[in-house]
């Protein structure tokens, strides 16, 4: 079958088909983890319908509202994206917080030298520059296993800890000839010519959120409408069958690491040059939680996306729901992991029962194989056997 062949079947009405099934799947689990935080909130004597109240008006309430959960979201969408395309190469990326961080990093030292160059060109480069550094970092993990075998969930753990603690050097050891401040534990200001512009007066939302769903959508047509999204695909559901394709395993892995750090690059200059203006020492987390983003969104760009969007109204409206209701906050984190809980658990149903009705259908096939089985050695013809006309 050839390439082509292949994602115009993965692509069809079927597949359309498909997908349904994977929607209402992500949809319940999420309106059964909202029960389940109803159940938790009736026990700590509030009332859930007040605070889900609360938490819908915090997250689209007004603009400002509004406004904040495209913010939470722009680091998720993008974070989820890169947890994607690894786990779509058969990789568990847990190092998108650190490629965060190096992205981050990169993008604030460049946008905070004054190179006197116009925003059309001074902001591209930054985010090249974040992507590029966030990239290189991911495909470090990616290499490795393809040369040496070393797991990704390993390596990128170990890379997480080295991008900390090389943050923090850069940021309170390299004053001297670096543009960090290291009262402030954070590189200088990025220069305006490098910021992500404003979208909406007197709020904190950039352009970061029209990067993650341009990402998104680059990221679709890369993965289900070109030759390396197939084999992408193709590596991850079986290195077997890449192998007998002729793939090469180690090429593909690599890019498909390389390509998740560009993306979480990409979502650590959204937090530099949009949110903070600068890179600061402090990881947010949002690596940690775009693994969650990814699960929840079933592994696909747009899923990543309506996934996004919710764990960032969750965010953004923890605050409101807490002042509200009188409920903590702390909740959207419990929220969280049962969104999480859920999914895996209407995963699980959906694959038991699949496999339930593939032995009742094997179960049914076996009989009738039986029997034409025991007809085709039955002897042909209408005379004697040769004993019965020796015995006449």
């Amino acid at each position: 079958m050839s390439e082509a062949t292949d994602t115009r079947q993965i692509e069809s009405p079927g597949w359309l088909r498909q997908s349904g099934p994977m929607v209402l799947t992500s949809a319940g689990a999420v309106a059964l983890a909202l029960a389940l935080g109803a159940l938790v909130i009736l026990f700590s004597g509030q009332d859930p319908v007040v605070a889900y109240r609360a938490l819908v008006s915090g997250a689209f309430g007004d603009r400002r509202g509004i406004a904040e959960t495209l913010v939470a979201a722009t680091p998720y969408i993008l974070g989820g994206l890169a947890f994607t395309v690894a786990f779509r190469a058969g990789m568990f990326n847990i190092g998108i917080e650190g490629q965060i961080v190096i992205g981050g990093l990169a993008c604030g030292l460049v946008g905070a030298y004054d190179l006197g160059l116009p925003p059309v060109i001074f902001l591209p480069l930054a985010l090249i520059v974040a992507a590029l550094a966030g990239g290189l970092w991911g495909a470090i993990p990616g290499a490795l296993k393809a040369v040496s075998g070393a797991h990704e969930v390993i390596t990128t753990i170990m890379l997480n800890y080295l991008a900390f603690r090389l943050l923090t050097y850069v940021l309170t050891e390299t004053e001297s000839w670096l543009p960090v401040n290291i009262q402030l534990q954070a590189t200088k200001p990025v220069q305006p010519e490098a910021r992500l512009p404003n979208l909406l007066e007197r709020t904190r939302l950039h352009a970061g959120i029209i990067v993650a769903l341009a990402a998104a959508l680059v990221l679709w047509l890369l993965l289900y409408r070109t030759t390396w999204g197939y084999r992408v695909r193709t590596v991850g559901y079986s290195r077997g069958a890449a192998a007998f394709a002729g793939f090469s395993w180690g090429k593909v892995v690599t890019g498909a690491m390389f390509a998740s750090g560009v993306l979480a690059g990409l979502a650590g200059a959204g937090e530099t040059l949009g949110l903070q203006g600068k890179q600061i020492s402090a990881p947010q987390g949002y690596g940690f939680t775009a693994i969650a983003v990814g699960l929840v969104g079933r592994n696909h760009p747009l899923g990543v996306v309506l996934s996004g969007l919710l764990f960032g109204a969750l965010r953004s409206g923890a605050t409101e729901m807490q002042n509200t209701a009188g409920t903590s906050k702390e909740l959207v984190l419990v929220l969280q992991g049962l969104i999480i809980l859920s999914v895996a658990a209407f995963v699980s149903a959906s694959r038991l029962q699949r496999w339930w009705a593939r032995r009742v259908r094997e179960r049914r096939t076996i009989p009738s194989d039986v029997t034409t089985m025991r007809r085709s050695q039955e002897p042909v013809g209408e005379g004697p056997v040769p004993s019965q006309r020796g015995q006449g």
